[in-house]
């Protein structure tokens, strides 16, 4: 009898597919050489502060030691940053943790989470992870003024029901780029209900420039089921050491805690993460240089044809008006790598993270 693990599994876990990651850039990377231009995964090519890699080196000899599993200093500098207290302050392996752990915490078969359509992929995941009924709503469509295909902020709260536990929203979404301002999630915040979370997922804040959008932190005291989360993968630059954190009541933090993996951030993300909150210089450069390099890098797709849709992220989102499998086969043959969006619903976009000004460049000029 052949062994089958997958029938071994627990109903909610058969039901799952595994995260898609991409492309195996390893492979990709060995495959070009040090000709492969990454513009997939947003991440910022400027790199991390040099406080941040000075942090790591001296904390090497370290690493036979367990981290922090509070991340005490960590948390005390971020309160400091955000005027909060620790206790409202949890630290994840990356964001993406975090935002399982919440429907972990908060969510299962006898309740719902609400979400948007072409939302950040973790959504409808740690949604099914919980096994919880998921209601997508239908998102802004393309054509809309300010948010093509983003959230429809009034549809989202019309959808809330009385099991609901969670609503998850992002501000910049990913992959599509848009916003919503502050008299908007205003609005929004005042018609959830405090038996539901409203998780707002602020990955790309920093990048920020909209007139009247600023973070959700700001209305943290006025609603006790608000959450915010953060990562220090974009702006900061630390991807690869994955650290992010949220911000929300202390009671929530509490909850979350009972099932937060001991010692999930490790001592060199710490450190690195600590360092980077410090210096506040290496931060306003690197969103000062990505906006700037978003800005011309739409104007340069528009002047060649290509629709890039309105962003607030480090990233574009091009609507081609077809099937994106054949452009993003060109551009993957040149050695430049874009996100083709089909698993998010959107086959006809593709998805272009910045890259320095020469990768930029190569890809305008290998566009089909």
């Amino acid at each position: 009898m052949s062994f089958d693990a997958t029938a071994l599994a627990n109903p909610i876990t058969r039901r799952l597919r595994a995260y898609d990651p991409g492309h195996d850039l390893p492979a990709l990377r060995a495959r070009f050489g040090g000709q492969l231009a990454e513009l997939g995964s947003n991440e910022t090519v400027l790199g991390p502060s040099a406080r941040a890699l000075a942090a790591i080196a001296e904390s090497l000899p370290q690493v036979l030691r367990y981290p922090d599993p509070q991340g005490g200093a960590l948390k005390r500098a971020l309160a400091e940053k955000w005027r909060v207290e620790c206790a409202g302050i949890a630290l994840g392996n990356g964001s993406h943790e975090l935002l399982m752990l919440l429907a972990q915490c908060f969510a299962d078969p006898c309740t719902s989470v609400v979400h948007s359509e072409f939302g950040f992929a973790v959504f409808p995941i740690a949604t099914a992870a919980a096994g919880a009924t998921p209601i997508c709503v239908k998102a802004l469509p393309g054509d809309h003024a300010s948010a093509p295909y983003g959230h429809d902020l009034d549809a989202l709260a019309a959808a809330v029901r009385a099991d609901t536990r969670i609503v998850y929203l992002a501000n910049p979404n990913n992959p599509t780029g848009t916003w919503f301002n502050d008299a908007e999630l205003d609005r929004f915040l005042r018609r959830v209900p405090t038996s539901c979370l409203a998780v707002v997922d602020e990955a790309y804040q920093e990048f920020v420039d909209a007139p009247g959008t600023s973070s959700a932190m700001r209305l943290l005291r006025l609603h006790p089921n608000l959450v915010v989360t953060r990562t220090f993968s974009k702006a900061y630059a630390l991807a690869g050491l994955r650290i992010g954190y949220l911000l929300a009541d202390a009671g929530v933090v509490g909850v979350l805690e009972r099932l937060r993996e001991s010692f999930n951030v490790n001592s060199l993300a710490q450190a690195a993460a600590l360092a980077a909150l410090g210096d506040a210089a290496h931060l306003q450069n690197v969103c000062t240089w990505t906006r700037q390099e978003r800005n011309w890098l739409a104007g340069e797709l528009s002047a060649r044809g290509y629709r890039a849709l309105p962003s607030q992220a480090n990233f574009l989102l091009v609507d081609l008006g077809r099937d994106a499998g054949g452009f993003e086969r060109h551009l993957f043959d040149r050695g430049v790598i874009v996100r083709p969006m089909a698993g998010y619903g959107l086959g006809h976009a593709v998805r272009i993270s910045l890259g320095t000004r020469s990768e930029n460049e190569r890809l305008l000029a290998a566009l089909p």
